[in-house]
């Protein structure tokens, strides 16, 4: 990966250099192998798909975002809609981005998708309701994690779809795996068992958890080693993952938002998170909270 830039992430300078960052590997031409994908897959821990999706799919999902990031006060009215630049005034009511949002919805829960880890997960697949709209203005990215900790109450066989709604260069802030972290199973075991929405209920109301691995991705990736992987993405990009991969992002230096959804697939024999299935999900909720006695 050729970059002049410094690249950060959560306010952290990376260390570019070619044993602590590098490219992604693409599955683009093994896509019709599921053989090789699903090698890939286990010996990687991720599959990275450029071109996955119709190019004139994505536009279409992401100039409805667009409109009701508008509709919300979210752009510069002195820029291009198609811009993408921030307002600084966002008010986004509940749902709001993804109500009839049907551009995206023919994305996220499509054949193509769903046939896709069908083959991957070998048999008959669904998907979770809820789906993560990511609108990142410049700033920050997004913390080290895992997603297993928001999403563990069924089976641990879970695939995350992350798409990009435009294309994403290394400033605009995209996803970022840890090399090989998935096979720290052992090492991450105390994080990997716990649950955002629950807290000892012997020791106080719940408390807010973020989820988060660590604060710090240098010194994270310094301590479980491996590399930093990302690559500039294109819209129509599909980045695929299980649940115990750590990831990130790089922090958005553009000027624009960065949009992008997180979407779940599992086997449809497997045990669901009824947190994320249903007409009313939502993230943090009360609803979703468990006390226990610790």
């Amino acid at each position: 990966m050729n970059t002049v830039i410094a690249l950060t992430s959560r306010g952290y300078e990376l260390d570019i250099r070619p044993g602590s960052f590098g490219e992604m590997v693409r599955s683009d031409n093994i896509l019709n192998d599921t053989s090789a994908l699903k090698e890939r897959l286990k010996q990687d821990g991720y599959l990275y798909i450029p071109g996955f999706f119709p190019r004139e799919d994505i536009q279409l999902a992401r100039t409805e975002i667009l409109r009701r990031l508008n509709a919300y006060g979210g752009l510069d009215p002195a820029r291009p809609i198609e811009d993408a630049v921030p307002s600084g005034k966002l008010s986004i009511p509940r749902g709001g981005l993804l109500t009839q949002n049907d551009a995206l919805l023919n994305i996220v829960f499509s054949d193509q998708l769903m046939q896709f880890y069908a083959r991957l997960l070998g048999g008959e697949c669904r998907h979770y309701d809820h789906i993560w709209t990511r609108v990142i203005p410049p700033g920050q990215g997004t913390a080290p994690h895992c997603d297993l900790v928001y999403m563990g109450r069924g089976t641990h066989q879970v695939m995350t779809a992350w798409i990009p709604y435009s294309d994403v260069s290394l400033e605009l802030g995209g996803l970022m795996m840890l090399e090989k972290s998935h096979r720290q199973g052992k090492r991450l075991r105390s994080y990997l068992e716990s649950d955002v929405d629950t807290y000892c209920a012997n020791r106080g109301p719940y408390k807010y958890k973020n989820g988060q691995l660590s604060s710090n991705p240098v010194t994270l990736r310094e301590k479980l080693g491996g590399r930093w992987l990302s690559t500039s993405y294109r819209m129509g990009d599909l980045v695929t993952f299980g649940m115990k991969m750590v990831h990130a992002s790089l922090d958005n230096a553009a000027t624009s938002y960065r949009l992008s959804t997180d979407t779940r697939y599992q086997l449809a024999s497997e045990p669901i998170d009824p947190r994320w299935v249903g007409e009313e999900t939502e993230e943090y909720a009360e609803k979703n909270r468990i006390g226990k006695i610790c």
